[in-house]
């Protein structure tokens, strides 16, 4: 009773901002439900000065919620299918993910970026966008401006590889097998590769989407491994900061660990296609609560005047995976 009491008016705004979110991100979804959450919920912010009473409530929705999310996308991914169909993809994953990495390291030293920042961005870029950044927030403690700008970012360049890709991989005369490892390695988020893969598939007469999404559902595997090693890293850290021992309960995301069994579930016990997709909605829906949630604890003159170096580094970051993805194809003789 004291939770809801507490922390109940703070969650039913986030789901209030939720719901449009949610239909426009349908009716628009190269831009996408979070991306809308976040713009609404940073207008608000702006708009209600005395938001103490909601506070716990959104707050609990950026941190728990968000790790609920992430538990429930897991449900979505048939390791046994996913490994199957997007095994010749592997290669080209591990190379552009690690570029992704490289570069976003590079230009943390070199232009002094918040580490946090130049994490959720490379990690963001590499792996499944949105998605992934939900994921390692909690791990490495990022604030939730820095969640927005990295989510902000990504967006950018999902939106860019939506409209140019398909014309881009026409230019080079990609084959249809060509183009569905090139959207499903090079582009952020899932609905831009789907946005991409069928636009592709529209000027073509080809089938490449179902492939494009099974190579994105591949490197969104690579959350475990990442976030992990993240954890320990953060760890590490904290011990030479504090002078104490590792904590593993302190360190370790659980919620990564549940990711990992509701995809072991899915796998094993195989789940009626309808329970699949109704879970996968869930975690999308959750994702646009948490996604409300960290737009309205969020400063959008301090993130628009901090934005450009984390703006420099999801473009090269783009430009980078999108080159070496093209540079493995025709390296392993498919393009």
């Amino acid at each position: 009773m004291n939770f809801i009491k507490q922390k109940g008016p703070g969650i039913l705004f986030c789901l209030v901002i939720a719901l449009p979110s949610w239909f426009l991100g349908q009716a628009v979804p190269v831009v996408g439900g979070p991306v809308f959450a976040i713009l609404i919920g940073m207008i608000l912010t702006l708009i209600i000065h005395k938001k103490d009473f909601l506070q716990p409530g959104i707050t609990f929705t950026s941190k728990k919620i968000l790790q609920t999310a992430v538990v429930f996308l897991g449900f979505g991914m048939n390791l046994a299918e996913i490994l199957a169909k997007g095994r010749q993809s592997l290669p080209i994953i591990i190379v552009t993910i690690s570029t992704s990495l490289i570069i976003s390291f590079i230009l943390y030293k070199a232009l002094k970026l918040h580490p946090n920042s130049a994490v959720l961005v490379g990690v963001g870029s590499s792996i499944c966008g949105g998605s992934a950044i939900a994921a390692t927030a909690p791990v490495i403690k990022a604030t939730d401006e820095e969640v927005a700008q990295s989510i902000s970012v990504i967006f950018l360049f999902n939106v860019i590889a939506a409209l140019i890709f398909p014309a881009l991989g026409g230019l080079l005369h990609l084959s249809n097998e060509g183009f569905g490892l090139f959207a499903g390695t090079a582009v952020n988020d899932t609905s831009s590769v789907t946005a991409a893969a069928a636009a592709w598939d529209g000027i073509h007469g080809s089938n490449t989407l179902e492939a494009a999404a099974t190579v994105k559902m591949t490197r969104t595997l690579a959350i475990i491994p990442i976030t992990l090693i993240l954890a320990a890293y953060k760890g590490r850290k904290e011990k030479e900061t504090e002078g104490s021992a590792i904590s593993l309960k302190k360190t370790f995301p659980y919620f990564v660990l549940f990711f990992a069994l509701a995809s072991v579930v899915t796998t094993v016990f195989q789940l009626p296609a309808e329970a699949i997709a109704s879970l996968k909605d869930l975690s999308k829906f959750l994702i646009i609560m948490a996604m409300a949630a960290i737009g309205l604890n969020t400063n959008i003159v301090k993130l628009v005047k901090t934005g450009a170096k984390p703006i420099f580094t999801g473009f090269c970051c783009w430009i980078g995976i999108a080159f070496v993805s093209l540079l493995m194809q025709h390296l392993l003789g498919i393009w």
